[in-house]
């Protein structure tokens, strides 16, 4: 299961990526998303980010006491919302009460970096997991196993004095031009996104498949073949199929005066082969093949 995790400013980094690499270790089915670690080099960032939105089933929000009015990071709770249901959306508090957040943040159901609590997020990951997810005593055993090794990693990590923006934000305010427009073009996909799952024809109009349906179709009739739907038939193809099917016809009339064969199991073999029949009306009709008569004159098929 993909759990994405969002962060803003330098200290919530160092966290999103501790939670990264520790949380496959106690639930080894996790495919934790953090995206300064997992983009592609040459990808494009906003691209990359809107689909794992779109593909995670959980979330998990670093807040501390320096992003807790972040744009960026309410950006990313509003479109987690959005994709998954809320209650799998959890903002992670570190070094920062309860109390102190404010926000959009609020309305989630938060995490406080402590034992008890840290597990009762593991609990609430592994349950969203459904039938991926391990059982709870297992669960237990695990988490005791690796709460030591978050400890230390999480303890490790020095507090920062000031706001200490990622690459991506670097010397650039909330209000700029370059943010504001990363952040539309993230918006504008994800309502694309929901617009297409909701009414598909709102943004792929039947017209347009009618349209294009009907210059495939103009272009097979310049090349000499028919279209069924976007699936090109050769006229040739189908005559030499006819062909071969007259010939089998042609070798069950001829075993018929051998006495050696077993002329009650040839008439079904005959039966059953002579069902193609209709298959073949049906498809020179449909297609509008123009086949010559003289394919089909041999044993009265009345196409």
């Amino acid at each position: 299961m993909k759990v994405f995790i969002s962060w803003s400013g330098d200290l919530s980094h160092k966290v999103a990526v501790v939670l990264r690499d520790w949380l496959p270790s106690v639930i080894q089915t996790l495919k934790p998303y953090v995206s300064s670690e997992d983009i592609d080099k040459g990808a494009r960032w906003s691209l990359d980010i809107a689909s794992e939105l779109d593909q995670s089933s959980f979330g998990i929000l670093c807040v501390t006491k320096e992003n807790v009015t972040a744009p960026w990071l309410n950006f990313e709770a509003g479109a987690l919302s959005k994709s998954i249901d809320k209650s799998k959306v959890c903002p992670f508090l570190f070094r920062i009460k309860r109390s102190e957040v404010e926000g959009p943040i609020l309305q989630y159901q938060s995490t406080i970096y402590e034992n008890e609590d840290t597990f009762k997020l593991l609990k609430s990951i592994n349950d969203a997991c459904d039938s991926d997810g391990i059982s709870e005593t297992q669960l237990e055993k695990t988490y005791q196993v690796w709460w030591s090794q978050l400890k230390n990693n999480l303890d490790s990590i020095e507090d920062i004095e000031s706001v200490s923006l990622s690459e991506t934000d670097e010397n650039i305010t909330p209000g700029d031009d370059y943010v504001s427009g990363i952040l539309e073009e993230l918006l504008e996909l994800s309502r694309t996104n929901q617009k297409l799952l909701r009414n598909p024809e709102s943004i792929l109009p039947f017209d347009y498949f009618d349209y294009l349906y009907r210059k495939l179709e103009n272009r097979s009739d310049k090349e000499g073949g028919r279209h069924s739907g976007l699936i090109e038939v050769d006229e040739a193809a189908f005559q030499a199929m006819i062909k071969r099917y007259r010939e089998l016809l042609r070798f069950i009339d001829k075993s018929r005066k051998d006495p050696n064969v077993d002329q009650d199991y040839l008439g079904d073999l005959t039966t059953q082969i002579r069902r193609v029949d209709d298959h073949m009306k049906y498809l020179i009709k449909g297609l509008d093949l123009r086949l010559p008569t003289s394919l089909y004159d041999d044993f009265e098929l009345e196409y």
